[in-house]
């Protein structure tokens, strides 16, 4: 898996100096470094952007473009400055929504990869032609810009009209297959919810809709072990904002998510942070301290590089902790005065023994 994308100037330093012992003596040409952890190649080129390469990819690219938005106010570089170019993108996404918008679609879409707590969601739902005004209506045409409050509002409204299936992967589950890679595990979603919606209905659809996170043949090779694959999907970036029956996937998926994430905060006591950055690691730390580093089992992903933040943290305190103990328990008054009585009963015992002998 490969993911490319710019960074800035602070973030820059700030990846420089995180890999700084990790880099590899040689370095392509125009790169500022090349580097390696736990499987995953990055490579800082002098133009700002880098490049993850390897199994984990996604969850590096992640936790960079997380700490991107830390420093830089929830932006991202701008990658096209150039009005045209913008007037073009907008072009293309028209031509392409009038494929996709007024039809009879299926469409999927996912919720939680990026998260470092909480499941992945992925939910498959079926949206006919007579349906798009009432959901033009609800905004779910502007889905991304709907808040969690909003989704709360909104998606009760959605699930009483438009047929879904939704498919929650646990922490546990998630835990569980550390071999399987995010996209491996988005396919095998996508996959399962859309056969599960398929189950409930004969639905008269035009088109089975997925944003595209990976090439097709990648997709279906994600799937080579399944029984059961469904095969005629259209794979489209973008596809929350072209395709209604996406979107609808995506506020459902979202809405389920906030609901986890809500039981999650209640068994912890507090407020769970989203994202896989700097709050989510100190917040980390702190449940690891107060319930065991097992906690994360069952609430995180652990092939997320926070876990191994976190549990380095909380390593480091328990061997001082334990060797602090170990120090009270051995210089105690009644473990000193316990040995000097042992002493000196052995001595008293060999000295009655080399005169009785």
């Amino acid at each position: 898996m490969v993911v490319v994308y710019k960074i800035s100037d602070n973030t820059k330093e700030k990846m420089i100096e995180y890999y700084e012992d990790k880099k590899r003596e040689k370095t392509p040409p125009y790169a500022v470094f090349q580097a390696e952890e736990a499987g995953t190649i990055i490579t800082l080129y002098e133009s700002g952007k880098v490049m993850f390469q390897g199994i984990s990819a996604d969850i590096d690219a992640n936790m960079w473009r997380d700490m991107e938005a830390h420093l830089n106010n929830g932006k991202m570089p701008e990658e096209k400055k150039k009005k045209e170019k913008e007037k073009k993108d907008e072009k293309e996404l028209f031509e392409e929504r009038k494929k996709y918008y007024y039809i009879n679609s299926i469409g999927s879409d996912e919720v939680g990869t990026g998260d470092f707590f909480g499941p992945v969601v992925v939910t498959a739902s079926y949206v006919s032609k007579d349906n798009i005004p009432f959901l033009e209506e609800l905004g779910v045409r502007d889905s991304k810009k709907l808040t969690d409050q909003k989704i709360l509002e909104v998606v009760p409204k959605i699930i009483k009209k438009i047929p879904y299936e939704t498919v929650i992967y646990t922490n546990t589950d998630y835990n569980n297959h550390p071999e399987y890679n995010m996209n491996k595990v988005k396919a095998i979603l996508h996959n399962k919810a859309i056969l599960g919606l398929m189950k409930k209905n004969n639905f008269n659809y035009d088109k089975v809709v997925i944003d595209q996170f990976c090439y097709p043949r990648n997709y279906f090779g994600y799937l080579k072990e399944s029984s059961n694959v469904f095969r005629k999907i259209d794979f489209t970036t973008k596809a929350e904002d072209k395709c209604l029956s996406v979107a609808c996937g995506s506020l459902i998926s979202r809405y389920v998510f906030i609901k986890e994430m809500n039981k999650i905060s209640k068994m912890l006591g507090a407020p769970v942070p989203k994202g896989a950055g700097i709050k989510v690691d100190e917040f980390g730390k702190e449940i690891v301290k107060k319930y065991g580093k097992d906690i994360l089992k069952k609430t995180a992903k652990l092939n997320f590089k926070n876990t191994d933040k976190i549990l380095k943290d909380w390593f480091k305190k328990s061997v001082f902790y334990n060797y602090l103990i170990l120090s009270v328990i051995r210089f105690s008054p009644f473990n000193l005065f316990r040995s000097k009585c042992f002493n000196s009963t052995r001595n008293v015992t060999n000295h009655k023994y080399r005169i009785i002998k």
